[in-house]
């Protein structure tokens, strides 16, 4: 699109990850006329890099596999964990309009979703939580389907991928996890990487899009397909008011200020705080202490959706219990001599591998989900100068699963070893020396562990106790998925740090996803959704894609309220004087 002057539309999105653009299409569908504004100078946000999991209940596709849920089951879930900042008008909104949302999707769109048989909400064994049926993940997409829109698609973390392959976070993991021991998996990644060895010489990539590169995608494609129009490079720094009522917003395009008149709303969905240096170190913790915090989202996601809202009376929730969606995260040393930011989703449960803190002593159940372990790394670093833990794995479990960035068996481990990525010792006490910890701490931490290991037990913390750590554990091993004594040497040693992949404070919303001023009332013509908005989960983890999920939900939830209005205002009888 051409730089002009001004802009008119209906609607103004600001953003175009998950939130923004199911805010977008679904404005559009209702036949609204939508312009997408978007910082970055690719589209897709913290969506694109993500793992493409929906947290949505009592889905079509669920009941299809017999999941079947009591009446207010997820509201019982959702209460228990938001303790006191559960907001029922929120929750229920979101519950109501999640399903209708995924169903308006699936069935007007080209975004489609596939349901795995199981996977456990994080605290499953909570009220209301369900064993599965909630969490869904995005239907891979042939790149070639988007045309001349996949140049400008966010590019997925590199660290993420296998000779450039990026593994879908739903059958393909378990294949490549189990490639060395199952023949039917090792007939999978073969056909899986041939494949896309024949793709990257013919087409110099390859064109199968999983995960959240899928669902920024298959979102750009269906707004693509209506026309939506997306300005890259087009950072929006002011909103527009009449009085009261927002108006439109002015972005900067190519150097010049674009006034954009929005008839009826702006949806904000600029991605939430993970890089507001500023904010962050008021509402993280350990950032205000003064240590370390690491994000693999965009850098364009400064908060700038909350500052602008602020500064027309929008109110900014700090009261969560969490101000983001912890995750370990070590760091990658490239080629190129940037720094990658990996995160470690799953590897912790497997059996073979624990995690010691900078004492040398376990302070968690490592399989628990990564938002709970960052919480451990955390507390148990107060004292200290920096927050970090180390996660050790014996030679057999590193081989078998990998561990961070190494790759399992046959790929090979030297470069992590030199680059200083991967620590090695041939011994338990060597390992000690390697990473800096008591040599009798470590030692004794491991024959503790081992002991009770051998027979699938874990007394200490419960490794392997709730549905959730046997989810991502290894299947293939008992009696307990996640233990198995720490025996084999060399050992190994990666560094964890806190980090995130998504803020949960944001805006305060109402249950149209009107932004609310201190007294509760709405700002007229002002919409937030996905992690600008504060997380209805209050800013507790509760299952794979609850950022997701909610964001396509509330983006859906705050077009039709645009477009009801619309549709309200054009029946209205004319007023006779």
């Amino acid at each position: 699109m051409s730089v002009k002057n001004q802009l008119d539309c209906d609607v103004l999105v600001v953003g175009s990850g998950v939130a923004g653009m199911s805010a977008a299409v679904t404005s559009a569908i209702r036949g609204l006329k939508v312009v997408v504004a978007e910082k970055a100078s690719f589209y897709g946000g913290t969506t694109s890099r993500s793992g493409g999991w929906l947290w949505i209940p009592n889905t079509q596709m669920a009941k299809a596999l017999g999941h079947v849920e009591r009446p207010d089951q997820a509201l019982t879930y959702i209460k228990d964990q938001a303790g006191d900042n559960f907001d029922e008008k929120r929750v229920r909104a979101f519950i109501e309009n999640g399903p209708k949302c995924v169903e308006f999707f699936t069935s007007k769109t080209v975004v489609q979703f596939d349901m795995p048989l199981t996977f456990p909400d994080y605290h499953a064994e909570a009220p209301g939580a369900a064993q599965g049926g909630r969490s869904f993940v995005t239907r891979p997409m042939d790149a070639r389907e988007m045309g001349p829109l996949l140049k400008d698609l966010g590019p997925v973390l590199p660290e993420l991928t296998v000779f450039g392959l990026t593994i879908g976070s739903g059958k393909d993991i378990i294949h490549f996890m189990r490639a060395s021991r199952s023949l039917e998996s090792a007939w999978y990644v073969t056909k899986r990487l041939t494949k896309h060895f024949l793709e990257v010489l013919r087409y110099g990539r390859g064109m199968t899009l999983t995960n959240g590169n899928a669902l920024a995608a298959r979102l750009a494609k269906s707004a693509a397909n209506l026309s939506v129009p997306v300005l890259l490079s087009s950072p929006v720094t002011q909103l527009l008011r009449d009085g009261e009522r927002v108006t439109g917003a002015v972005l900067e395009q190519q150097g010049q200020r674009v006034k954009v008149n929005a008839r009826m709303g702006v949806v904000l969905a600029s991605g939430g705080i993970p890089h507001d240096e500023v904010r962050k170190k008021k509402v993280y913790p350990h950032v205000r202490s003064g240590h370390q915090h690491w994000s693999p989202t965009p850098h364009s996601n400064t908060g700038d959706g909350a500052r602008m809202a602020e500064a027309v009376g929008g109110v900014f929730d700090d009261t969560l219990q969490h101000a983001a969606a912890w995750t370990p995260m070590s760091l990658v040393p490239r080629k190129d001599g940037s720094t990658g930011i990996m995160p470690h989703f799953i590897d912790r449960a497997k059996p073979g591998v624990i995690a010691v803190n900078q004492d040398g002593k376990r302070c968690t159940n490592e399989a628990n989900s990564y938002h709970d372990v960052v919480q451990a790394i955390v507390e148990s670093s107060v004292s200290k100068e920096d927050s970090f833990c180390w996660l050790v794995a014996d030679h057999r479990a590193i081989r078998r699963y990998g561990l961070g960035f190494v790759k399992p068996f046959p790929m090979p481990m030297g470069e992590h070893l030199r680059n200083g990525y991967l620590k090695k010792g041939g011994t338990v006490a060597e390992l000690a020396q390697k990473i800096g910890v008591s040599t009798s701490a470590l030692e004794e931490t491991i024959n503790r562990y081992n002991e009770n290991a051998q027979f699938g037990r874990d007394p200490e913390f419960g490794r392997g106790s709730k549905a959730y750590n046997r989810y991502q554990g290894d299947a293939l091993h008992s009696p307990n998925p996640c233990v198995e004594p720490l025996r084999t040497g060399p050992f190994y040693a990666i560094k964890l740090v806190p980090g995130d992949i998504g803020s949960f404070m944001g805006l305060k919303t109402n249950e149209n996803g009107q932004v609310i001023r201190t007294d509760g009332n709405p700002i007229e013509g002002l919409y937030a959704a996905g992690n600008d908005a504060a997380s209805i989960m209050g800013g507790e983890y509760t299952g794979a894609g609850i950022t997701l999920g909610p964001g396509l939900t509330f983006g859906y939830i705050a077009a039709n309220h645009i477009a009801d209005q619309v549709k309200a205002t054009q029946s209205a009888p004319a007023h006779v004087a």
